[in-house]
């Protein structure tokens, strides 16, 4: 039973309400509150979970504490205090007896506030963390209670513990004060929480009421109930995440009538009769056959192409945009980066050699001539493919008839950007969205839950899989000695930095001194080294990047501008200096950048001997594994979706409280699956019982949570 004793609080108050009101918060604490942590109402504090429960039925007898023990509570008596060291350094220690030792306790600040409350020889309960301070063991800045209070406090033995920064420190909100504030909040609610899953739901899943799983998330009575109540609150979470995102893509089918592409005529027959680079995989066919599927249907198509570097996404984005000119449709290519922007044009316009196929590129650099120009090719239809960075999306680019978008690498752009692309056109253009970052199936359910999904995973024939070596910088002299056999037998080297300058704070391997080093190794004119980073103009780096793509220089030393965009079949050799900075899908589009030729590439894993746990399971992932997928599916584990790249651009803030992507794959699925029974039998939400998921998807979209249309 929930048996926590409370004082009165404000009568009247809902879920609602203004945090202020809230007995023991305050117009201060409330704006502390509201500032730090986003608590502005009762709702917003019941929802602020634990992270954690300790266990505080046990208590230990003194000569059992060792100080690699977790929490512990013991009861006894201060002996005495003594104040040690000098003033703004001082230290306040107690000694701690029970009848079978004694330990002591020391504070190093709120000294005079436990000198005034804490009296010797007085009966106290004891908790916190064992450590060692010289040769004894002792309890640092301890929770110290009367017996009577400890009792009042808590309702059994497992006791929340909150997150809390700094900030609320120092204004004195610690996690025992909002312990205490999340009981005035259910005191001041009893039984008004209003149920957010429909009954039916409840009673099919055997969930608890939403009152008893909010009060077993903070004060459960035992393991079993807290397990009962955050496997209900993660559904939900999870559950109106997916219903939201399938229930968009049920109103963008009906409301976005899509153009139709009947038939595939000359241009794609020409084109894969006489100009295929190579025979398509097995995945290519099968994907083409997707969109195909989509684009004749007459529902706009919002489809996500998902292939692993060198796949081949280019060539089947290529053949569907030849589908959309055979049916008399224009075509946009947006890349993140004019690099990639080029790279797309000049290997699109190869492939098309002898087809007649009007391409152009438009970036930022475009002059405003050729601007001109380009913007009447388009209006009068002499451009079929207009190839570019943001500025496609510029007012003054106006389409004849535009019915095919493709953006690429498309976690780089804002919502509001990619958006203006539908505009372009009296009814939507099909989208189809390409990234070379593999997305766990987790992660593509939330991020892009609302588009079908094509995944391209074959490399095309010929390829060699790179081979993945970690090397620790004292083998410098071995790593050179290879880098010159394979300039040797004709290859070419990239050397990637993740800084320009020296860094006094991070001891990471910087660009300017490995230039310098790199030049001494290999001195000229026997080699020739280009450099390229992010803080160059536009034609400098543009002209160090055609020195190494037309094979005159042998190494390219670089930022991580090189991530994309860059396709040198004869580099074959990929060296990330302090690699253990890395993030892992960063690592995984560095290594695709070689193995795009027949020769066998390397990539060699630079770094230094000290080496964190995360960073070593990181290199040892990438030394073992080229699989695109399987490496995002550890990069999420170790790294949460939160801080993966694109999830911020994605047009969805993760605002879990409870789930978690990475552990929680098969409540996810179950939650999606939900849904999916539930839309087929109420597309629209309009039956009486689910009038509950109705409002609270209405109450969903007008918080901070927004799903783009292009996700």
């Amino acid at each position: 039973m929930f048996c926590v004793k409370y004082r009165e609080t404000v009568p009247n108050l809902t879920i609602y309400s203004d945090i202020t009101y809230l007995m023991g918060v305050g117009p201060k604490k409330a704006e502390t509150l509201r500032k730090e942590l986003n608590i502005a109402t009762i709702k917003d504090l019941l929802y602020y979970f634990p992270y954690k429960h300790i266990d505080r039925s046990r208590f230990h007898k003194i000569n059992e504490i060792d100080a690699e023990m977790p929490y512990i509570q013991i009861k006894g008596r201060i002996v005495s205090f003594s104040l040690h060291g000098q003033k703004y350094k001082e230290r306040l220690v107690a000694i701690f007896a029970d009848e079978t030792g004694s330990i002591e306790l020391l504070w190093f600040k709120g000294i005079k506030w436990i000198q005034q409350n804490l009296k010797s020889n007085k009966e106290y309960i004891v908790f916190g963390k064992p450590g060692r301070f010289g040769n004894k063991i002792n309890i640092i800045h301890p929770e110290v209670e009367e017996p009577e209070q400890a009792e009042k406090q808590l309702s059994t033995g497992l006791q929340p513990v909150y997150s809390v920064p700094e900030k609320l420190k120092k204004n004195y909100i610690t996690s025992k004060v909002i312990s205490k504030l999340i009981i005035n909040a259910i005191k001041s609610l009893p039984g008004n929480i209003p149920e957010t899953l429909p009954p039916y739901l409840i009673n099919q899943l055997k969930f608890m009421p939403l009152n008893t799983a909010i009060k077993q998330m903070h004060f459960p009575d035992n393991q079993a109930l807290l397990k009962n109540a955050i496997a209900r609150l993660k559904f939900e979470e999870l559950f109106y995440i997916q219903i939201h995102l399938l229930k968009q893509k049920l109103i963008r089918k009906e409301k976005f009538r899509g153009f139709v592409f009947e038939k595939v005529g000359d241009k794609f027959n020409n084109f894969y009769h006489n100009n295929l680079p190579f025979e398509l995989t097995g995945a290519q066919k099968k994907v083409i056959k997707e969109i195909r599927k989509d684009l004749g249907s007459g529902k706009q198509m919002n489809r996500l192409l998902q292939g692993d570097v060198g796949s081949g996404k280019t060539l089947v984005a290529l053949m569907v945009m030849l589908i959309a000119i055979d049916n008399g449709y224009q075509c946009s290519l947006m890349a993140p980066t004019e690099i990639l922007a080029k790279q797309h044009y000049n290997s699109i316009t190869k492939m098309l050699e002898g087809l007649g196929v009007g391409v152009q590129l438009l970036t930022g650099s475009t002059k405003t001539k050729e601007r001109k120009l380009i913007h009447k090719g388009l209006i009068n239809n002499e451009i079929n493919i207009l190839i570019g960075t943001h500025a496609l999306i510029e007012d003054t680019v106006k389409f004849y008839n535009l019915g095919l978008v493709i953006i690429d690498e498309q976690h780089r752009f804002g919502v509001a950007q990619r958006a203006k692309l539908w505009k372009k056109n009296i009814s939507p253009p099909h989208v189809l969205v390409m990234t070379a970052t593999p997305i766990p199936r987790t992660l593509a359910m939330t991020l892009y839950g609302d588009l079908d999904v094509s995944i391209i995973d074959e490399l095309p024939p010929g390829r060699k899989p790179v081979k993945t070596v970690h090397m620790f910088d004292s083998k410098r002299l071995r790593l050179f000695s290879f880098l010159k056999e394979q300039i040797k037998a004709g290859r070419q080297v990239y050397i990637v930095y993740p800084l320009i300058k020296e860094s006094e704070t991070l001891d990471y391997k910087d660009l300017e001194d490995g230039y310098e080093s790199i030049t001494r190794a290999f001195p000229p004119p026997e080699y020739t080294v280009a450099v390229v980073h992010g803080q160059m103009k536009a034609d400098e780096k543009e002209k160090a990047m055609q020195l190494f793509v037309k094979g005159q220089a042998q190494i390219m030393v670089s930022t991580t501008v090189i991530e994309v965009g860059v396709d040198v079949p004869n580099a074959t050799v990929m060296v990330i200096e302090s690699a253990e900075k890395f993030g892992l899908s960063q690592l995984h589009q560095l290594r695709g950048r070689v193995g795009r030729g027949a020769e066998q590439s390397w990539c060699i894993l630079m770094s230094s001997y000290k080496l964190s746990n995360e960073a070593r399971k990181r290199i040892q992932t990438m030394v073992q594994s080229t699989d695109g997928f399987e490496i995002a599916e550890v990069d999420l584990k170790l790294r949460g979706p939160g801080d993966l790249e694109g999830t911020q651009q994605s047009g969805i803030a993760f605002n879990l409280k409870l789930a978690n992507l990475a552990k929680d794959t098969k409540i996810l699925e179950f939650a999606r699956n939900k849904a999916i029974e539930i839309l087929k039998q109420d597309p629209k939400m309009e039956t009486f019982d689910n009038k509950v998921i109705a409002e609270q998807l209405k109450q969903k979209s007008m918080q901070t949570i927004q799903w783009g249309l292009i996700s």
